[in-house]
């Protein structure tokens, strides 16, 4: 088991040592496609799965989501969030166990959820289906001193129940793709939100899993190039040993392309201000 780069009691610490209004953004990987973003004393966490849900479905199956890294943080003591998404409805990207807890801990906390899966999300969550605020492709809300925006996504096809989100903060522009694959004319959706920090991710398409595929190590380097991103900071990987990759290909595409990526491990910090 893969031990995180922090983990509960020194992760919050980090987390609030952090937090300094400097018109710096922060953020810390959580696992697979899981963020804690920082700005300005607001915190978003984008796409979080903080639990052993998918492990404990699958035990029994010919589809054994064995975990490979040890859970970051339990979710019940991110007390301080102000925005939470789900990019859709797939379960490490809207898991019950880990949002109901989030939600419970944080009254005024406001989730962010693709238009089309409210009802899905309602139903899973046990809330009220007017509680998220639904996004279409090109909406956007303004909460806590941050811009989210919605911007296609394409897990296998383009599919509005499927979105990306892009996120402004200040000086800075953050793209979390959600779960996707490259589609066309990708590239010119995403280059006018000049995207400083582009999170991607790098687990690929294998048929073999029998899930839906994403962007693989060389897609991911490659798309932050297109889109001019100014780093490509990579994820959905070392979740579940049936689909993961390895991040040194990635590191080695990047390198290839002359694209900046930064891997962090789970737990692990960054901050705007290694850009200059």
């Amino acid at each position: 088991m893969i031990v995180p780069y922090r983990q509960d009691d020194a992760l919050l610490a980090d987390i609030r040592a952090a937090n300094r209004r400097d018109g710096h953004l922060r953020l810390w990987w959580l696992g697979q496609s899981g963020f804690l973003v920082q700005y300005e004393g607001a915190h978003l966490l984008l796409d979080p799965y903080l639990s052993d849900s998918l492990t404990a479905k699958y035990a029994q199956t010919d589809k054994p989501h064995v975990r490979m890294t040890a859970r970051a943080i339990d979710p019940v003591r991110l007390d301080f969030i102000d925005v939470v998404t789900s990019s859709h409805t797939h379960t490490d990207h809207l898991d019950a166990q880990t949002l109901r807890p989030v939600l419970a801990s944080n009254a005024a906390v406001t989730l962010v959820i693709p238009a089309p899966t409210r009802a899905v999300v309602a139903t899973r969550l046990g809330i009220d289906a007017a509680v998220p605020v639904g996004l279409h492709i090109g909406e956007h809300v303004e909460v806590a001193g941050m811009r989210i925006e919605a911007v296609p996504a394409a897990h296998e096809a383009l599919d509005p129940q499927f979105v990306g989100y892009v996120v402004r903060a200040g000086a800075w522009t953050l793209y979390h793709s959600g779960d996707t694959l490259r589609y066309d004319g990708m590239e010119d959706v995403l280059r006018p939100y000049r995207v400083d920090v582009a999170l991607l991710p790098i687990n690929g398409r294998a048929p073999e899993r029998r899930v839906a595929g994403n962007l693989d190590a060389r897609e991911a380097a490659t798309l932050g190039r297109d889109i001019g991103a100014r780093v490509v900071i990579p994820c959905h990987y070392d979740m579940f040993t049936f689909n993961t990759a390895d991040p040194a290909n990635f590191v080695a595409a990047c390198d290839a392309l002359g694209q900046r990526g930064d891997v962090l491990q789970c737990g692990q910090g960054w901050s705007t201000d290694t850009l200059g």
